[in-house]
Order: C-alpha cells, then sequence, then structure tokens
C-alpha cells in the first residue's frame, strides 16, 4: 500500500492528475484537479490510497493527510465508497464537513453529490465523535467553521469550476462575485460551469 508519491505533476484534468515519478506516469484521481497545478520542475507530494478491485486497481491523491485521514475515515461509513468519499472532499471546507456530522446536520450533508437522506444518517451513526482528531490537525488550519462558513458550494462540478478559476488567475473577489450565479446554473460537469463562469466574468 503507497503512503504517498513525490514526483512531477504533468497532467491536470477535471477529474484527475498524473504524477510522473522517475519516468512513470500515475494516473490520480484527486477531489478538486485543479488545486494542482502542472510542474515540469518542482516536485509534488500527493498522498495516496490504492483501490483494488478483480477488474481494476485505482489511485485517489489527497493534498495533505489530514485529507487522506478524512477520506480513510468516510470510506468506514456502509453505503460510502471511494468515488463518493471523493465527491464529499471535494468541498474544500472539510472543518464545516467535521462540524455538520458531530453536529448531526443531515441537511448540509444531503447537499453533497450522491448522499441521500438515509446515507448522510449513517454517515452521522458511524462518524459522529470520531472526528474530533482530525478537526485539531494543523492541515485544517485557516478553515472556518460551519457557523461561520456554509457558502453552500458542495456541488463537486461548480467546486472545481471555481478552483480552475482559481488556477487561470482569477482572484478569490472576483470568483465570489459570480458564485451565487452559478449555483443557479443547472450544469452538468465542471466544463458547463467553467464556460458559464468565464462568460459572467466577461461581462463584470
Amino acid at each position: 500500500m503507497y503512503e504517498y508519491f513525490e514526483g512531477l505533476i504533468t497532467t491536470v484534468t477535471p477529474y484527475y492528475i498524473v504524477v510522473e515519478i522517475q519516468g512513470v506516469g500515475y494516473q490520480v484521481y484527486v477531489a478538486n484537479p485543479f488545486r494542482y497545478h502542472v510542474d515540469l520542475k518542482k516536485q509534488r507530494r500527493v498522498y495516496i490510497y490504492q483501490a483494488v478491485r478483480e477488474n481494476a486497481i485505482t489511485l485517489y491523491g489527497f493534498w495533505n493527510l489530514a485529507e487522506k485521514n478524512l477520506f480513510l475515515k468516510l470510506l468506514n461509513v456502509s453505503g460510502i465508497g471511494p468515488k463518493s468519499a471523493l465527491a464529499i472532499l471535494a468541498n474544500d471546507n472539510h472543518l464545516g464537513l467535521v462540524e455538520a456530522i458531530n453536529g448531526e446536520n443531515v441537511v448540509y450533508l444531503t447537499k453533497f453529490p450522491g448522499v441521500g437522506k438515509k446515507t448522510a444518517q449513517q454517515i452521522v451513526l458511524d462518524l459522529k465523535g470520531k472526528l474530533d482528531d482530525l478537526s485539531e490537525q494543523s492541515d485544517f488550519a485557516g478553515q472556518q467553521s460551519l457557523e461561520f462558513k456554509d457558502d453552500g458550494v458542495s456541488n463537486g462540478n461548480l467546486t472545481e469550476a471555481l478552483a480552475a478559476l482559481d488556477a487561470l488567475g482569477y482572484t478569490k473577489t472576483e470568483t465570489r462575485k459570480i458564485t451565487k450565479q452559478l449555483k443557479q446554473i443547472d450544469a452538468d460537469s465542471t466544463d458547463d460551469y467553467l464556460r458559464a463562469a468565464l462568460k459572467l466574468l466577461m461581462h463584470n
């Protein structure tokens, strides 16, 4: 089992990144690919979880150890698989997620893709009170609690689109102005949200 990869980020797509290590490129699925940047000179550490099935071996990557540990906790929930756990992590406010679970905030949890009321209740049942060690980790430093930050951006595609805008050089102030409008758009993919966002930014 891999703990982490340390290599060059050679490719960033809406769904995965490619980490090159000694001439071998590893396809790694991550929650927010556009948090990463292609850099052929500087190595980046990516924490890894390897999922093995009969017909596939899939690598999942994480920005830091705290994010990986939260992913592993989610996998312990009945009905939550790697893809569902990764979709939940697409919302970068992980401290808010921990507080929602501890506070039995089922409504907040059902905002995540693929999480219905029954699954949300199961998450609370399995993880309430078991995530306190994560909320205290330094990797969550700087994140605001749910009390002060519940912007509702739990849509994984929208979150990825906002991260892509950041990678393109747009400021938080610029993206914040259009986030409310983007939430009202019925888009099916990250690319759809990104195209809509660029149009809005051009007219602001």
